[in-house]
């Protein structure tokens, strides 16, 4: 009896060995990868996302490996790809945008331009950053607001991170009369600065005269503080630096104006001559 090794449709017990070591291979290349970049983008990025990544590229694999051993198996594919690229093109115009947004989602993933709990402005939206999804990005804004922004609009628009460095810099201008002593104010405002506990001694703050405006002379105040302080170290320093100037004599100054009338410089016109002793209504 001779044993033959040809199956039907010219498929050999050769070919199915082949087929089933190209799967072994990639089975055990997706595990590889994954593990691979498990170790390389732990640090980046976040776990729920960096699971998804990792899915998305063993599943590649394995399917690329299992359209191979098709062939070989006999299986003709030229059918199948004529359909597929059919709805291919169909599905690519109808999803096009999804499309976009989840490799633009890969991309701020790996990227990580910002991060759960930032502070940030995106397309014109300020606010914290609430999540970071496959699709799309969701931000709370200050007013208690969720807005879902598709990520393909995330990572092209510019992206203002308010949080981003570990310092953020503040600045204002206090303007104080003419009448003061703009030396004695800087010195006030300095140990206040120099008081605070968090406000940066390096970066180190800048206070001087920056002009001399209309009605005031203006003290130029820049100080750094933690990001996460920001706002507080602002808004609390502006009010002791507006209290310790009061209670020093130094007034915040107000706009003034000098008015002449008309009648005024007739009069002075008139008597121009005290000898004369002339009014005129």
């Amino acid at each position: 009896m001779i044993h033959k090794t040809v199956l039907y449709n010219d498929v050999t017990v050769f070919n199915i060995l082949v087929a089933v070591f190209i799967l072994v291979i990639a089975f055990s290349t997706a595990k590889a990868m994954s593990a691979y970049l498990r170790r390389s983008l732990k640090e980046k990025v976040a776990r729920e996302h960096l699971d998804i990544l990792l899915k998305v590229v063993s599943y590649t694999i394995i399917i690329l490996a299992a359209l191979w051993t098709l062939t070989l198996l006999g299986l003709n594919l030229s059918g199948l790809l004529v359909a597929g690229g059919i709805a291919g093109i169909v599905l690519g115009f109808a999803s096009q945008s999804i499309v976009g947004n989840l490799i633009s989602g890969i991309f701020l993933i790996i990227e990580r331009p910002i991060r759960i709990g930032n502070q940030v402005s995106v397309e014109g939206v300020l606010g914290f950053v609430e999540d970071i999804k496959i699709i799309s990005t969701v931000i709370r804004t200050y007013d208690g607001l969720y807005v879902r922004i598709p990520n393909q609009k995330v990572f092209t628009s510019s992206i203002t991170n308010f949080v981003g460095n570990v310092a953020r810099r503040f600045e204002y201008i206090v303007g104080i009369r003419y009448s003061d002593d703009a030396d004695k104010a800087i010195d006030i405002i300095k140990g206040l600065v120099e008081d605070h506990p968090f406000a940066l001694k390096n970066p180190s703050p800048l206070i001087f005269v920056d002009n001399l405006g209309d009605n005031a002379v203006n003290i130029a105040v820049k100080v750094w503080a933690p990001s996460s302080d920001w706002y507080g170290v602002k808004t609390e320093l502006l009010w002791k630096i507006k209290k310790s100037l009061e209670q020093e004599g130094i007034e915040i100054a107000f706009p003034q104006r000098v008015m002449w009338f008309a009648n005024e410089l007739n009069k002075r016109e008139v008597v121009k001559n005290p000898s004369e002793m002339i009014t005129q209504d």
